[in-house]
């Protein structure tokens, strides 16, 4: 019944030729969701046991999320991108609300000193996830419509700072440090392709490096922070301890690992184990071999989110092109900062590692992410992706090759 409602709007899930996917990227994030869910049971097993008296409890919850993720995923495949850029605005306003919303006491949930989470009977919803992709939508169409401003006017260029340093300034009041880091630096990455010229992106980096010099002095416990991960040794059982717990799950996977479930770490010894530290449990249990297939998966699935970017923008489909390229810089983001924090090369900040994490929003939201992409693969190679194209299924008459 669903499937004959939505006929007429033809999408990659739905077409005269079935299910029209890119699969590589689908298989590259399946398996990375996969690799996940055994991580995460794997990870979690000892807390669960104790905290529940289930050592599968995370487990079971995290397949829930899974599920919802898969639901995202084809739920964003059927929506044109058009409506996406039509409801750009509107999601900003959302985002704000949102992030308005999680500082509200009552409303927002504190865990561990920081107030990002708003609680429901049965799981937290965590804004700033939500509000990095509503930011790289309405971004996109900004430089959409104001693609000559943006190119050869200051104006055009500070514009967009308009909205989003009152976002930073949000989601550093909850506080999220690496969430603004990852947003912004994904902005500017987005504006960059937009056509801002190099001085101004130049002058951009230099603004963008002062302010987080004076963001790390205005808080002591950042640059604690920053201190502590130089010499995490010098302070082993203090405020060194997490990374160092890290460093030896690291040294202990040597090149072929302890074997899946042989972790020692996570046995109440490394902190956040199945969450912002589950890639070092990784590195324990399946050595460095494993370590280099994940992140070769990684990279993988990021460079094909560029590429997707990159075919939009040869069919002319800006807009699809510039959101493409913020949703790869996003995962960008927070796999480097994540697996840099995990090595030592970064200090200790709680962010989530796509796709591997435990934790809902992050999982359902990246999964969300696919689905903008496969969608925006499709209508490229198709060339469907302009407002004023009507759908029909006579549009899918005849067979394309895939090509890519």
């Amino acid at each position: 019944m669903i499937f004959g409602i939505l006929k007429p709007y033809p999408s990659p899930l739905i077409s005269g030729r079935g299910v029209d996917l890119d699969f590589p990227m689908l298989a590259g994030c399946l398996a990375l969701l996969g690799l996940g869910l055994v991580m995460i049971t794997s990870a979690s097993s000892e807390v669960a046991a104790v905290q529940s008296g289930n050592p599968l409890y995370h487990m079971f919850r995290h397949l829930v999320y899974v599920f919802l993720g898969l639901v995202a995923c084809g739920a964003t495949m059927l929506v044109p991108i058009a409506t996406w850029q039509r409801m750009g605005f509107m999601m900003l306003i959302g985002a704000f609300g949102l992030l308005v919303l999680v500082l509200v006491p009552g409303i927002g949930r504190e865990v561990n000193g920081s107030m990002r989470w708003i609680g429901f009977s049965f799981f937290n919803v965590q804004p700033s996830e939500i509000a990095k992709v509503f930011v790289v939508i309405y971004l996109a169409g900004y430089l959409v419509r104001r693609q000559t401003e943006v190119r050869e006017s200051w104006m055009g260029f500070f514009k967009p700072f308009i909205v989003l340093l009152p976002m930073a300034g949000l989601l550093l009041m909850e506080p999220d440090f690496g969430a603004t880091v990852v947003m912004m630096g994904a902005a500017a990455a987005m504006l960059f392709l937009g056509g801002v010229g190099l001085f101004r992106f130049s002058l951009m980096v230099v603004l963008a490096v002062v302010a987080v010099f004076v963001l790390v002095q205005a808080q002591p416990y950042r640059m604690a922070r920053l201190i502590t991960f130089t010499d995490p040794w010098s302070d082993q059982f203090g405020s060194g301890y997490q990374l160092t717990q890290a460093l030896i799950a690291f040294g202990r996977g040597e090149w072929l690992g302890v074997g899946l479930g042989n972790s020692v770490q996570k046995q109440f010894y490394l902190p956040e184990a199945h969450t912002d530290f589950v890639f070092s449990v990784l590195a324990e249990e399946l050595g460095v071999v494993g370590s280099l297939v994940t992140i070769a998966l990684f990279v993988f699935v990021t460079v094909r989110a560029l590429y997707i970017g990159l075919w939009a923008e040869k069919a002319k489909q800006f807009f699809a092109a510039y959101m493409a390229f913020g949703l790869a810089f996003l995962w960008i983001g927070q796999f480097l900062i994540n697996i840099g924090v995990n090595v030592g090369l970064l200090p200790t900040k709680g962010l989530t590692l796509p796709f591997l994490s435990y934790g809902g929003s992050s999982l359902v939201i990246c999964c969300a992410c696919v689905g903008l992409l496969l969608r925006i693969e499709w209508e490229s190679r198709t060339h469907l992706g302009s407002e004023e194209h009507e759908f029909s299924e006579s549009d899918f008459a005849e067979e394309t090759s895939h090509g890519r």
